[in-house]
C-alpha cells in the first residue's frame, strides 16, 4: 500500500510541475506577444512644450526634423535653431576628393524655406558621430546660456532614447524637452507591417540596450 501511495504521489507531483511549467510558458509567449505589439507605441515619448532658449535638431529624418523645428520657432517656442553636424558621410567622400555639403546644410535651407531667418540658425561643434554625442554637444551650448531648457526634435521612433541618452550624458546641464516630428509617418501600433518601421524598431531597441548597459557598443569605423 505504501509503494502505491508513493508512486500516486511522485505523478501528481509530476503532474503538478508539468501543469506550473505550461502555465510558466504560456505566460512567457503572451508576455512576448504584447511586448511585440506594445514596443512600438513604447518607443514613442513626448514632453510638454513649454518656451526654451533654443530648438535643437538632431542628425537624420531630413527634412521632417527641420520642418518640424521651424514649426516651433514660427509658433514662439524659442528665438534658436541649433543643428548638429555629423562627420559621416563627409569625412569618407572628403578622402575620396568628392564634395559634399552636409547635412546640416541642407537642413538650413530646409528651414530658410519654412520662415527661420539665416541668423537664428546655428550650427553646433564640434562634429557628431553618434546620438550621444548630439546630447554632449547640445548641453555644452545649453551651459552657456541663461536659460538652460532645449527643445530637442526627433523622429518619434527615436524619442525614448534621446530621453534616456541625455539623462546619462547631460543630467545637470540643463532640462531637455523631447518632441517628434509630427509629420513623421513612423506606425507605432502597426510598425511590423512595413520594413522601415521594423528597422526602425530593431535599431532603437538595439539603442536602448547599449544606453542602459553603458553604451560598451561603439560607432563603427
Amino acid at each position: 500500500m505504501p509503494d502505491h501511495a508513493n508512486a500516486f504521489s511522485a505523478l501528481f507531483l509530476r503532474s503538478r510541475a508539468r501543469r506550473i511549467l505550461l502555465a510558466i510558458g504560456i505566460s512567457c509567449v503572451v508576455l512576448a506577444v504584447i511586448c511585440f505589439f506594445g514596443v512600438g507605441r513604447w518607443l514613442v515619448v513626448e514632453d510638454p512644450l513649454a518656451k526654451a532658449r533654443a530648438i535643437a535638431v538632431l542628425s537624420g529624418g531630413m527634412p521632417s526634423r527641420a520642418r518640424e523645428a521651424a514649426k516651433l520657432y514660427r509658433e514662439g517656442y524659442a528665438p534658436e535653431i541649433w543643428l548638429t553636424h555629423s562627420t559621416e558621410p563627409g569625412e569618407t567622400l572628403a578622402a575620396m576628393s568628392i564634395p559634399f555639403e552636409g547635412e546640416d546644410y541642407y537642413n538650413v535651407r530646409v528651414l530658410v524655406h519654412e520662415g527661420v531667418p539665416a541668423i537664428a540658425i546655428h550650427v553646433l561643434e564640434p562634429p557628431i558621430v553618434n546620438t550621444a554625442d548630439e546630447m554632449n554637444a547640445v548641453a555644452a551650448a545649453l551651459a552657456d546660456k541663461k536659460d538652460s531648457t532645449v527643445i530637442i526634435v526627433t523622429t518619434k521612433a527615436h524619442t525614448r532614447r534621446v530621453r534616456l541618452l541625455w539623462r546619462k550624458t547631460a543630467s545637470g546641464r540643463g532640462h531637455a524637452i523631447v518632441r517628434a516630428a509630427s509629420d513623421d509617418r513612423f506606425d507605432a501600433r502597426r510598425w511590423w507591417r512595413n520594413t522601415g518601421d521594423a528597422l526602425d524598431v530593431v535599431r532603437e531597441v538595439l539603442g536602448l540596450l547599449n544606453a542602459w548597459a553603458g553604451q560598451p557598443l561603439r560607432p563603427g569605423r
